[in-house]
């Protein structure tokens, strides 16, 4: 039997006798990263075990975000599956707007989860989003200009060493940047990066009052820094870079380092795609020199259900699918385990094949060094790392980022940005009752 479906039988055959809903079509809104593409590619087969046809809406990140908070603000109803966050699922889970799951099957294995994943996907211990890729933030770099510049990247790595490196690997004259990172304006985008960055020189979002930290010397360090660094170092246009630019530019060959989502391994280690992958390392996020606080985040994209959906049983069905051991083990029979979704399950990490993957260890170990209930240096009234755990942040923070891109396209200055962002939060805290 073809593995694709040997893998698959099982499981889906359980599924079907579990009371599913057959010629009905799911609608999935998802973001266009290569994982949630690649499952794209396997749903033929979740359709001909169940007889439950599959629409995709692929959308860039930043829209895919507004689009499924604005379709379940307004009970719009356009989507049975949406692709959310560690942000959005508890705080929309408490809304009663997302269907708990919370009667998925005993062969599923909810425990299995990563703790840390499991938690922030929950509210009041109840699970409302899947995952089905956890990841952190990690430092992927060329061993090859690495070691043509003389220079070794420790396991834990400062932003000083960065910028050494940086400087050490800069070739203009052959297309290379020292380092690529992102400025792409959206809370989830540049800003998810510059603030774990501002973790990591100290900085937080709040003081234990709520009243907004631009004005605090720690976000100054943090973002001058991160200009000066771009600005020397990065490729230009760094403003409008996000996940997928960089990744584009990193397996052309075009960065001597790149710091984003762990989940990026398996693509810029794979020969089909990347034109340096015989040539990639991996260290944990760096941490400014004296500051304890690492710049790594924890995210997991998760498939949730949005209340009143009439193909709930469908939908938990392609959930189930979809985030199980049984598709882990579809991926890495046809495709290698390297390019498994990562970062949502324990078993994965004690499977001896995942083991030998080069970057399994590193992404576990940055997954897990990631607190969102202690993020910072000095203490918060908040939960997250990337991001500040209340309803109103994702407008707040989209605001400010497109103040800091400003900065990084030399239209403001980073007092300016710093400037407009304090006041910006603080009008934005005051006028929601928090201040």
């Amino acid at each position: 039997m073809h593995p694709k479906k040997s893998l698959l039988t099982a499981t889906a055959l359980a599924l079907v006798t579990g009371g599913a809903a057959f010629a009905e079509t799911i609608t999935i809104a998802t973001v266009n990263n290569g994982d949630m593409i690649r499952m794209q590619g396997y749903t033929d087969q979740f359709t001909e075990a169940t007889g439950i046809e599959v629409e995709w809406v692929t959308l860039e990140e930043n829209v895919l975000r507004q689009r499924v908070t604005t379709d379940i603000t307004t009970k719009g109803g356009q989507f049975d599956i949406m692709t959310i966050g560690m942000y959005e699922t508890p705080i929309w889970g408490a809304n009663g707007w997302l269907v708990p799951l919370d009667d998925l099957s005993a062969e599923y294995d909810v425990d299995d989860i990563l703790p840390a994943l499991r938690s922030g996907l929950s509210h009041d211990g109840t699970l409302y989003a899947a995952p089905f890729y956890g990841e952190s933030s990690m430092v992927m770099y060329r061993t090859d200009l690495m070691e043509k510049a003389g220079l070794e990247m420790p396991t834990a790595p400062t932003w000083q060493f960065i910028r050494e490196a940086a400087a050490a690997m800069d070739d203009p004259a052959n297309d290379i940047n020292g380092v690529c990172l992102r400025g792409k304006a959206g809370w989830g985008e540049g800003g998810a990066f510059i603030t774990v960055t501002a973790n990591s020189f100290g900085a937080r979002w709040f003081d234990e009052d709520w009243n907004a930290q631009f004005d605090q010397p720690e976000w100054k360090a943090a973002l001058d820094f991160y200009v000066s660094l771009m600005n020397d170092y990065g490729p230009d246009g760094y403003a409008t870079n996000g996940f997928n630019e960089n990744l584009s530019l990193f397996q052309q060959g075009k960065c001597g380092m790149w710091i984003d989502a762990t989940v990026a391994a398996s693509f810029v280690t794979n020969p089909n795609d990347s034109t340096v992958a015989d040539h990639v390392g991996f260290a944990l996020a760096p941490n400014s020199e004296g500051v304890e606080k690492r710049s790594n985040w924890l995210w997991a994209w998760a498939l949730g259900i949005p209340a009143g959906t009439q193909k709930e049983a469908a939908a938990k069905q392609f959930i189930e699918w979809a985030t199980s051991k049984d598709y882990i083990e579809l991926v890495a029979a046809n495709e290698g385990w390297a390019n498994v979704p990562p970062g949502a399950r324990t078993s994965l990490y004690e499977t001896p094949e995942y083991a030998e993957v080069p970057f399994a260890q590193m992404t576990l170990d940055s997954i897990n060094a990631a607190d969102p209930t202690d993020p910072t240096v000095k203490p918060v009234p908040y939960i997250g790392i990337q991001f500040v755990a209340i309803p109103e942040f994702a407008g707040i923070a989209t605001e400010v980022s497109q103040e800091f891109s400003a900065a990084y396209a030399g239209q403001q200055s980073v007092d300016e940005a710093l400037a407009k962002a304090q006041d910006i939060t603080n009008e934005a805290m005051e006028a929601a009752g928090y201040r």
